[in-house]
């Protein structure tokens, strides 16, 4: 992040790449964060309900869906 949301998607999109971290919500819901400073709402919110399908955990799950809410 200190050289910009776009330099840090590229990192993480190289972490989606590998398969790091498959099966955790932690990627999309990154990636939702970088994609929304970029103004890409469409893509960020996909990638959160993304995130919101991954977890188990029910409290997270009503976070991201919140924060999908209204992109």
């Amino acid at each position: 992040m200190a050289t910009g949301p776009a330099a840090a998607l590229k990192i993480v999109d190289r972490l989606v790449a590998e398969g790091a971290l498959r099966r955790s919500h932690f990627l999309p819901s990154i990636r939702a964060e970088l994609l929304t400073k970029l103004g890409r709402t469409n893509e960020a919110k996909a990638e959160l309900l993304k995130a919101a399908a991954i977890t188990a955990n029910d409290q997270q799950k009503a976070v991201l869906l919140a924060k999908a809410a209204p992109l």
